[in-house]
């Protein structure tokens, strides 16, 4: 299996690489077909996703069985001040590696988000692959622009939203409200924003399950259960042992004292029912295991260093 990571220098692209390196991750072995994989791990400068034409070079000079596609524009503020940028990398680039992949049949797997959907308050309903998205933001936007364009240009595609991030490998909320704990010795979080963490060990080994198969399509994944940013971050205190107050505000409040802060969903909860319809079980951990399971894995000690 000939195995081409697109945005390999972040947080998820160093987890893949991780995972097939050893052939096992935290949740079990990967598929047979992986474990003697050729990886091209491969990022900016060496290749731009937004230039049509060196995309086509490199993928028809590789000629991949599968391009995991983990690059993207995540800043959300930033999106809204960079909109050309992030309609370049959230958009035009997945669109390109869609053309370029079917071009030579490759799969291609494309990482996507909660952010899609507006999230209003829906009685608290997790959101299902079949929810419509309605996104409020220009990352979700463009996000949902290249979901549309894989799915328009890539007949071998996997599109799977994923929500709440985190992982051992570079920066993502859990090392960054650690480290503000660390700091200043209070935080203050918004409690009305629900979603669901998920640590990128569970979402690596589920992208490179399906990507085995040919059970192309749309899939959520996330970690199992609900909670708010404010819940998140006592567990995450509570995990690290460190004594720090978190405080909690709502959304408007965060707003009224962060004024260039752009809006996010509200509800973001996700429900992982594609994937149980097709593996038979959802084999993603509970957002309290998984994140028990990274503070027993992850050595803060150089990180905070990196971080801070």
């Amino acid at each position: 299996m000939n195995i081409l990571i697109t945005g390999s220098r972040g947080q998820l692209g160093t987890e893949i690489q991780k995972q097939l390196r050893l052939g096992y991750s935290e949740l079990g072995e990967l598929p047979a077909a992986f474990r003697k994989g050729e990886v091209t791990a491969i990022d900016l400068p060496e290749l731009d996703i937004t230039d049509l034409a060196a995309v086509n070079t490199y993928i028809k000079q590789l000629q991949p069985d599968v391009v995991i596609n983990c690059a993207a524009f995540t800043n959300v503020d930033g999106c809204e001040t960079q909109p050309d940028a992030a309609y370049a990398a959230n958009a035009v680039g997945p669109r390109n590696l869609a053309l370029a992949c079917d071009r030579v049949g490759a799969k291609l797997v494309h990482v996507s988000t909660d952010y899609v959907f507006s999230g209003r308050p829906n009685g608290g309903v997790q959101l299902d692959e079949s929810w419509l998205p309605q996104p409020i933001s220009t990352y979700g936007r463009t996000k949902l622009l290249g979901e549309q364009y894989v799915r328009q240009f890539c007949r071998r595609s996997f599109i799977v939203r994923t929500a709440w991030l985190y992982s051992y490998y570079g920066k993502n909320f859990v090392k960054t409200i650690l480290g503000a704990g660390h700091k200043y010795g209070q935080v203050t979080v918004v409690d009305d924003q629900l979603g669901t963490p998920t640590n990128a060990v569970d979402l690596a080994h589920v992208l490179l399950l399906l990507a085995e198969g040919e059970q192309y399509g749309l899939y959520h994944c996330t970690g199992q259960g609900v909670c708010s940013w404010y819940e998140f971050t006592k567990e995450i205190f509570s995990l690290a042992g460190l004594s720090a107050g978190v405080t909690a505000c709502s959304t408007a409040e965060y707003q009224a004292a962060h004024p260039d802060s752009t809006s996010r969903p509200l509800w973001s909860a996700l429900d992982n029912r594609m994937l149980r319809s097709v593996v038979g079980t959802d084999p993603v951990r509970s957002w309290q295991d998984a994140l028990t399971a990274f503070f027993d894995h992850w050595d803060g000690s150089n990180s905070m260093k990196e971080e801070h």
